[in-house]
């Protein structure tokens, strides 16, 4: 057998079939990876930096020594780890030549050196020609591009992350960028969350998610994604796209204060009053110290609804501030009056505004 090297849309399309190894060390790959990549670390990351200072101190050649001494002990294991990664599939059986898929941060010595041993061994293997970086260069590429988008709009609480759900069972490409983020925006929004991806984690996830979505659309369909601030919690939309987004049309669900209310209370009535607390001091300084102060002593007294009362006041006049931000508010965005927060009710609403989208279309 022989590894063959692949481009970035054609190691992406086997990513969906076959396991990919990133061969980077564990530091390398908790930073950023490809989606849905094994980490299979060649090195450690001590290990890593005496190769490296080997390979700008002394040579190539007494870095390679080195290396394969580190690289020697893990053969085996390395082996047995992957035929555990494989097996149980079928496509991926024994039978037909398991084939999987390595990188490194270059296509160099380190997927090389794996590539060998796991091809000798009798997968079938794949490596990524310029590996993590040509990856990574490609995945800021895809935001350099034009998209068509759909946005979903309204106030806080009006159940757009349910809503863009909707959409998804009906057939309609979408990118939920808050589960991307781990984030669901507000101050709140990092509550029952895991943690936040590094930003260039978040961006490879989304490159992948609008490759994939722009590979599978036809003709006349759109993107739907959820307007969104540029900063998500600790990260934030390219700002390419965030202007693609800005211009885009958008659908507007016009919920009643009420019952986005009780939605919110839903949502985060639950969490522990402590953490709600600091959540409201880290908007402070936007919020005003009186309303701070009243909507902290009603959570205090056990009174959650007041307290939501007051915060959504107030995303009501930062997000309204936002939407006049948007290029030609007033002929890209149309309101949906929505009586209710149930997403299965307000996804017909939406996706029957059928004479706007024509007249978006026109403005664009």
């Amino acid at each position: 057998m022989a590894v063959q090297k692949l481009t970035i849309p054609e190691f992406l399309q086997l990513s969906a079939q076959y396991p990919v190894l990133d061969v980077r060390s564990p530091g390398e790959f908790t930073h950023a990876h490809i989606p849905g990549a094994y980490s299979l670390p060649l090195f450690t990351d001590e290990e890593r930096k005496v190769v490296g200072t080997a390979y700008k101190q002394e040579s190539r050649e007494k870095a390679i020594k080195i290396g394969l001494k580190y690289f020697g002990t893990k053969m085996a294991d390395m082996v047995e780890e992957v035929e555990k990664m494989v097996a149980g599939k079928s496509n991926n059986s024994f039978a037909t030549k398991p084939a999987v898929l390595v990188h490194c941060w270059r296509g160099g010595m380190r997927s090389a050196g794996v590539a060998w041993l796991l091809d000798l061994y009798g997968f079938k293997v794949y490596t990524l020609a310029g590996g993590y970086k040509a990856f990574r260069n490609w995945a800021l590429q895809q935001f350099e591009k034009e998209y068509p988008l759909k946005v979903i709009g309204g106030y806080t609480g009006s159940g757009k992350t349910e809503l863009l759900k909707a959409l998804q069972k009906k057939a309609e490409h979408i990118i939920d960028l808050e589960a991307l983020a781990n984030h669901k925006g507000s101050t709140f929004g990092n509550l029952g969350q895991p943690p936040q991806p590094s930003q260039e984690m978040f961006e490879n996830e989304l490159a992948v998610k609008l490759y994939t979505a722009c590979s599978s659309i036809s003709a006349n369909r759109f993107i739907w994604i959820e307007d969104e601030s540029q900063r998500i919690g600790n990260v934030n939309i390219p700002a390419k796209l965030y202007r693609n987004k800005q211009s885009a049309p958008m659908y507007f669900v016009d919920i009643p204060f009420e019952e986005r209310l009780n939605h919110i209370m839903q949502g985060y009535g639950k969490f522990e009053k402590e953490k709600l607390v600091n959540a409201i001091i880290r908007i402070k300084k936007r919020l005003g110290g009186l309303e701070t102060k009243t909507a902290v002593n009603f959570l205090l007294e056990d009174d959650v609804k007041n307290c939501f009362a007051v915060l959504l006041k107030y995303y009501d006049k930062w997000y309204l501030k936002g939407l006049q931000q948007h290029e030609s508010p007033e002929t890209l965005v149309k309101k949906i009056p929505c009586s209710t927060v149930d997403a299965n009710i307000n996804v017909n609403a939406v996706l029957n505004a059928g004479s706007f989208i024509s007249q978006a279309e026109e403005h664009a």
